[in-house]
């Protein structure tokens, strides 16, 4: 009980702010260029421009890849930890592996891609990033990243803005 009454004393109404109006929603498809079998491609300043441009002050900005073969996941954006992720990505899920997929004997895919299917099951293809005051709300170090695993290639990465 004791520690009930410390928690009650110390807890203070969040601030925060009611917004109402009638939803939009907006769309857009980014072409994302890449040069390397593997790499990693910051998205955030193309997710902040294409925010501000809708003129929603509130809601949500959901970004997927559209393929398999490529993901998005949000992480800080520096040289020494972007290298670590790479080699993290590269031992969770080796290019050098016997996959079924890359079998003729089992698969009609001839590209041998199997690892980069299987990394971006590990990364995931999708994110949900909240909008507030018309601006995409990211923690300082946040970015919004896009791997390819089976570079080089033209990707197609689908936005879409839905608020008040």
């Amino acid at each position: 009980m004791e520690a009930m009454k410390t928690r009650e004393a110390h807890t203070a109404a969040p601030e925060c702010y009611s917004n109402q109006g009638a939803v939009r929603v907006f769309s857009k498809t980014m072409t994302v260029n890449t040069g390397e079998r593997t790499e990693l491609i910051n998205l955030s300043d193309e997710l902040r421009a294409f925010v501000e441009s809708t003129g929603v002050e509130d809601g949500y900005v959901q970004i997927s890849s559209l393929h398999t073969t490529a993901g998005l996941f949000m992480n800080e954006w520096q040289d020494a930890l972007l290298t670590d992720m790479r080699t993290m990505i590269e031992q969770i899920v080796p290019r050098e592996l016997y996959y079924r997929h890359n079998d003729p004997e089992f698969s009609d895919c001839d590209r041998h891609n199997a690892d980069a299917h299987l990394r971006n099951v590990v990364v995931g293809h999708s994110l949900s990033v909240p909008i507030a005051q018309g601006k995409a709300v990211l923690g300082r170090w946040q970015s919004v990243i896009m791997a390819e695993f089976d570079g080089p290639n033209e990707r197609k990465v689908f936005m879409q803005v839905f608020g008040i």
